[in-house]
């Protein structure tokens, strides 16, 4: 965490750091992690210190970042929370699959996917019944991952239900 708010330190020295602090669960680094994410340079290394840890403030720094970042930052924050899980972020990113930037509704698609709830289910069901080209398509993938989800959960039926 030291390293991570030194001004001094090396961005080599802070991606590794950031790489530490997630693989040892350093949840007294998560506000530093938090203000890397706006880095252009280190944002994906502190994405990737987050990404694993079981402390609930990870993802509220998480969360919290998807509304301040845009492009690719915003997008990467997306992602992360996808690999989470995080069901908290779910609200959000529906809003966001329902944006006119096919990149960013994308992206949230497959984050709904990987989040795997029945709630995210209907949401992606129901917005293929509306949609076409490219990002049908990426709504059926993120589908398929839900689907997915359900089985390695268990819910056999409700993934069979998802498949069809």
């Amino acid at each position: 965490a030291k390293i991570l708010a030194d001004p001094a330190a090396s961005e080599f020295q802070k991606a590794k750091a950031c790489q530490r602090a997630g693989e040892l669960g350093a949840a007294e680094a998560i506000p530093a992690l938090g203000a890397l994410l706006a880095d252009e340079k280190l944002g994906a290394y502190a994405r990737y210190g987050l990404e694993p840890m079981a402390a609930p403030a990870a993802g509220e720094v998480l969360r919290a970042a998807l509304g301040k970042l845009s492009g690719n930052l915003q997008l990467g924050v997306i992602a992360s929370l996808g690999k989470r899980r995080d069901t908290q972020a779910l609200a959000p990113l529906l809003r966001l699959m329902q944006k006119a930037d096919p990149p960013l509704a994308q992206a949230a698609a497959a984050a709904v996917g990987s989040i795997g709830t029945p709630e995210a289910a209907r949401a992606l069901q129901a917005a293929l019944a509306k949609s076409s080209g490219q990002t049908q398509i990426v709504l059926a993938d993120a589908a398929l991952v839900c689907a997915e989800r359900f089985l390695a959960d268990g819910r056999r039926d409700e993934a069979l239900a998802l498949y069809s």
